[in-house]
């Protein structure tokens, strides 16, 4: 029995996607009278700023280390162009073959670990991709293949990216632990850029541990969570987290950021890192 909402299957504006034939017959683009662009224009302008910034700091290849900081973006230093970091992260496992921007080498695993993560992949589907841009707002293309096909597929090694993340955000540790230090490398003390990173330092490990897939090793097979009571607390402890994956994914962005601007200052002179003690 026709309802009248099936719309012509010879309609050229009906052809596939939300505009097939087994879907309501809407004219409009979408019936919402918000503002519902907003959200992911702000998310694609984020974005877009922290990839700008990150690029450049990348490939600069300098002003990344004041005693007894190194940026984030260029630990652990695995070419033999680094420069000598006392007690740093040190390891020469690119010899002097590699002429470009040692942080090139580092940078990828955390950059693959934050692509595939869940809410970012939702951040860039809608800022970037418009798939769909919003809810009740149809997306522009005509099919959908999901997370089938190349590059797309990609997406499914984001847990084995979640253990390089936690090797890394093992390092940044160290790093801070370093950061208690001052300029010649005597310990026991304590400067801004401290408190720079251990403020970094909280909200990687918080984001890298409110990954879904952490919460899914540590509880996601478990049947009888009576039997694993250990277990049971840690999944949780990662699901309260969970919970706030998206603030603590913008968190962690902007103050990785943060620190590798505060060694930039520092090292390229701007001004001194003041000493509490």
């Amino acid at each position: 029995m026709a309802t009248g909402t099936e719309p012509p299957a010879t309609d050229p504006d009906h052809l596939g996607g939300v505009r097939s034939g087994t879907r309501a017959a809407i004219s409009a683009p979408h019936l919402r009278t918000d503002r519902w662009w907003l959200a992911p224009a702000a998310t694609a302008a984020g974005l877009l700023a922290f990839i700008v910034y990150s690029t450049w700091r990348a490939f600069a290849n300098t002003d990344y280390y004041a005693a007894p900081y190194v940026s984030p973006f260029y630990s652990p230093c695995l070419a033999e162009n680094c420069e000598p970091m006392r007690g740093g992260p040190n390891w020469e496992l690119f010899g002097g073959w590699w002429g470009i921007s040692p942080a090139i080498i580092i940078l990828i695993f955390p950059l693959g670990f934050r692509l595939t993560c869940y809410y970012y992949r939702k951040a860039y589907y809608r800022s970037f991709w418009a798939s769909p841009p919003a809810c009740a707002v149809a997306e522009p293309h005509a099919k959908y293949t999901g997370e089938t096909r190349f590059p797309l597929i990609l997406q499914n090694v984001h847990r084995y990216f979640f253990y390089a993340a936690l090797l890394v955000a093992c390092v940044l540790t160290w790093d801070t632990v370093l950061a208690f230090r001052d300029e010649d490398y005597a310990w026991g003390h304590m400067g801004l850029g401290t408190l720079v990173f251990l403020a970094n330092i909280a909200l990687i490990w918080a984001y890298t541990l409110s990954c879904h897939s952490c919460r899914h090793i540590v509880g996601g097979k478990l049947k009888h969570f009576s039997k694993h009571p250990v277990r049971y607390r840690m999944w949780q402890w990662v699901s309260r987290l969970n919970a706030r994956h998206m603030q603590l994914a913008w968190a962690s962005l902007l103050s990785v950021a943060l620190a590798d601007f505060y060694v930039y200052l520092v090292a390229s002179g701007v001004f001194d890192d003041p000493r509490f003690f």
